[in-house]
């Protein structure tokens, strides 16, 4: 017996915009596997690929100006971003379908869209830049020709990999351990327990230091803590793969060198909402939520906690620092004037290593997102893998002409860069309230707080956007 109320007891089907795409086809919900520690994963990937600069860099640096006053913002900005992927989530576990697929059932080109601004914000090679910054610390050398053996290396990994998500899952596990492994030796040889008793600073003295460090800078660090951008749109392409709900109906992106290339259906699968549906529903959703909130949010969190308590033992107030990957290396030398060189090349390696991860997961989630919108709404003979294939390689291309041809960033490029990650997360939040409140039959609809939730992330990354964009103009109309 059907369980949908207001639906007019039609299919759940019937509920989905088809002037674009299809109605999808109805299936039975499959079963949650019985030991879903198996499928834990895609939290983990989230939390890897988003422990970048932010998280070696920008609050660390917030922390040696101020101290922890303002980590509180770093679990704010983790929570909202928590409530966004669940809504991206919600939306493929119920359709198999990725949420840009079901943008695109609104406007044939949303999808499009947020696959360009992600190529813009993604387009300059700084991510493998700074890593490549970091192991010259270590081993000398230029910069740049470290990066472009970095560039090579994430595009064979990304291709040659036989099912791409399980790869990239395994190398956000490594990050994490190696993150992991560096907090338990600092606490045993760096951080003192002087140290350790200004962590109740996060509580105690929380505050938003306008006066020492800017209001833009602030809130960037606020809502970008973690992922921001396409990132978390991507988050409905990693669950799919990992067979979460209806995704499990979904073929996964392999590589067409030595895996078996399937080509993805372009519109999804419902379910009807039986009494046998929603019970595996609510075990899904259920899970689904665990599952960001002890990887995602916990390990973004512990992470930024950390490492800003690590810039604050050691260069808290020195003048003179950078907010830029130079603080690395000045933190990098402190620690090892302290512990012991041996202990400033650790920090360094499992920093290039942790930006490599993330680099890494930059050129999959942008190239993804493309292959996806591609083969859904304008190349729907093609085959998905080899579009991400070709985006893969397309993308470490530019990044390799751009480093051989010895430029700088361009300024333009980081207007755009700076401009595009919060314009994205804007548009997002509000999209998925008329998504998940439309399509999707109203049992498994988000409830009233929710919608709040997303109603929040509308309305600060909107204020973001429009800071950003008031804060970076003038550098542009200011250039040569």
């Amino acid at each position: 017996m059907s369980l949908q109320q207001g639906g007019g007891g039609g299919s759940a089907a019937d509920l989905f915009p088809t002037r674009v795409l299809g109605r999808p086809a109805v299936r039975e919900l499959p079963a949650p596997p019985a030991n879903m520690r198996r499928i834990i994963g895609p939290g983990i990937v989230a939390a890897g690929v988003g422990l970048s600069s932010g998280e070696f860099i920008l609050y660390p640096y917030i922390a040696s100006q101020v101290g922890m006053a303002f980590v509180w913002a770093a679990l704010l900005g983790v929570m909202t971003q928590f409530f966004l992927n669940m809504e991206i989530e919600r939306y493929t576990l119920a359709t198999g379908e990725t949420v840009l697929t079901g943008f695109s059932r609104f406007w044939r080109h949303w999808g499009l869209v947020f696959a360009l601004l992600a190529y813009f914000a993604n387009l300059w090679p700084g991510w493998a830049t700074s890593s490549a910054t970091m192991l010259s610390y270590i081993v000398g050398g230029e910069p740049r020709w470290i990066a472009i053996g970095l560039l090579v290396a994430i595009g064979l990994i990304l291709t040659l990999a036989p099912v791409v998500y399980v790869m990239l899952e395994r190398l956000q596990m490594v990050k994490i351990a190696a993150v992991g492994l560096l907090i338990v030796i600092a606490s045993i040889f760096v951080i003192n327990a002087e140290d350790w008793a200004a962590l109740p600073q996060i509580a105690t003295t929380a505050s938003i230091p306008v006066e020492e460090l800017g209001f833009a800078l602030l809130l960037g660090a606020l809502a970008f803590a973690g992922a921001g951008g396409g990132q978390n749109l991507c988050q409905s392409n990693w669950i799919r793969d990992k067979g979460f709900g209806m995704g499990s109906y979904v073929p996964r992106i392999t590589s067409p060198v030595t895996g078996q290339p399937e080509a993805a259906p372009s519109i999804g699968f419902v379910f009807e909402p039986t009494a046998e549906n929603m019970a595996r529903w609510q075990r899904w959703w259920r899970f689904a939520n665990w599952e960001q909130m002890l990887t995602f949010v916990l390990i973004t969190f512990i992470t930024i906690t950390f490492t800003s308590l690590l810039a604050y033992s050691t260069v808290f107030g020195e003048e003179g620092l950078a907010n830029s990957v130079a603080f690395v290396e000045r933190e990098g030398q402190v620690l090892a004037e302290r512990a012991g060189g041996w202990f400033g090349v650790l920090f360094w390696f499992i920093g290039a290593f942790s930006l490599f991860g993330a680099a890494t997961g930059i050129v999959d989630y942008t190239s993804r997102l493309a292959a996806d919108v591609l083969r859904t709404s304008y190349l729907k003979d093609k085959n998905e893998s080899r579009l991400y294939f070709w985006l893969v390689w397309g993308l470490v291309a530019v990044g390799v002409v751009v480093l051989l041809a010895g430029l700088t960033q361009p300024l333009v490029l980081l207007v755009i860069s700076a401009c595009v990650g919060g314009l994205m997360m804007f548009i997002y939040s509000g999209l998925l309230i008329l998504l998940n409140r439309k399509v999707l039959v109203p049992a498994i609809r988000p409830g009233a707080g929710r919608v709040a939730a997303l109603v929040w992330a509308f309305l600060l990354f909107g204020f973001l956007s429009v800071l950003t964009v008031l804060q970076q103009l003038p550098k542009l109309w200011g250039a040569d």
